[in-house]
């Protein structure tokens, strides 16, 4: 009796090598189905190219492209323009791996402008025990209201820890008619206007589109309550930089938690001495700072569960399965 022959390996290929350690972790989890190359130059015989920014050389180097994986969340819009433009039929999937770390360092943020731990940290380093009896101000989030802003991957776990702490939860996501937790009341993107007003906390989880970009203007600002705390952990751009600003020093809202910025350093060199806004954000006690460090913890770990989500994708295209977090380029994400 002839024996079956194996159906060949899907090829993928990566532009950016992990540590050793991970590529060793993805390489065991899809052999024999799937074959790991390294390198900038792209093979011919590569299904599946690994990267975040291919060039149009990379994209057109193999013969039988079948598939292209940002290997984070999120899509570059240079990328996604290449695509639209000369690629338009080329799946393209996201990998989610940080989105656990980024939910809690979302939550972390709440709860720390929440009950202003930062100004009383400093001060009490110094001795000074007056916040315990003159009341520094908190605010209570048990009973609140908390507007979340996207319920993907990230959203939807910040809104599962908010329902945890007491507080009624309303998500905005542009397809509300998606599954979603019982706890968590669901609105159309048409409906942000109508729900800003009641926002006791508003957290910002939505990807960068073009349709995203600047989504929190001033005319959104001056909806939500003066006693609103706002946190971002999506991107920087998606709220408009002056109108926050302005809503915080003129006490518009209470406070605001932040790890998305407009100004990023532009060299390694200017990593130690780059402020993250035209605004002096850093000079007000009302606002938690953190440097877009939402999907960080240690390398190794982040590396590995990269690998474990990315051995995941290329397994379920090897098998012509459905593959998770595919991205609609008209959409953005």
């Amino acid at each position: 009796m002839r024996e079956m022959q194996r159906p060949s390996p899907l090829r993928a290929h990566l532009l950016d090598a992990p540590p050793e350690s991970a590529l060793q972790s993805l390489s065991s989890s899809v052999s024999p189905d799937v074959d790991v190359t390294l390198g900038e130059a792209v093979p011919q015989d590569v299904h599946v190219l690994v990267t975040g920014r291919p060039t149009r050389g990379q994209l057109d180097a193999p013969r039988d492209l079948r598939a292209l994986i940002v290997p984070y969340a999120g899509i570059p819009a240079e990328t996604r323009q290449r695509l639209i433009t000369g690629y338009p039929s080329l799946p393209v999937y996201n990998l989610h791996h940080n989105a656990v770390a980024a939910s809690e360092l979302g939550v972390a943020l709440l709860l720390a402008t929440a009950k202003t731990l930062l100004p009383v940290d400093r001060r009490f380093r110094t001795g000074d025990w007056r916040s315990r009896y003159d009341g520094a101000p908190t605010v209570l989030l048990a009973g609140k209201t908390a507007v979340v802003l996207g319920l993907g991957a990230i959203g939807l776990r910040v809104a599962n820890c908010c329902h945890a702490l007491g507080m009624q939860v309303v998500a905005v996501r542009r397809r509300p008619q998606l599954p979603h937790p019982d706890a968590v009341e669901v609105r159309g993107s048409d409906a942000l206007h109508q729900v800003l007003p009641n926002a006791d906390v508003l957290i910002v989880t939505v990807p960068l589109t073009p349709d995203t970009e600047g989504w929190i203007g001033p005319a959104e600002i001056d909806l939500l309550p003066s006693t609103c705390l706002m946190v971002n952990i999506a991107r920087g751009a998606i709220v408009d930089e002056e109108a926050l600003y302005r809503a915080l020093v003129d006490g518009r809202i209470a406070g605001a938690g932040l790890d998305v910025w407009y100004q990023y350093p532009p060299s390694e060199e200017a990593r130690a001495s780059t402020l993250p806004s035209r605004y002096p954000f850093h000079e007000l006690d009302q606002v938690v700072m953190s440097p877009h460090r939402g999907g960080a913890f240690r390398v190794e770990e982040l590396e590995m569960q990269r690998m474990a989500d990315l051995g995941a994708t290329l397994l379920a295209l090897a098998h012509g399965a459905d593959a998770p977090h595919r991205v609609d380029l008209e959409a953005g994400y």
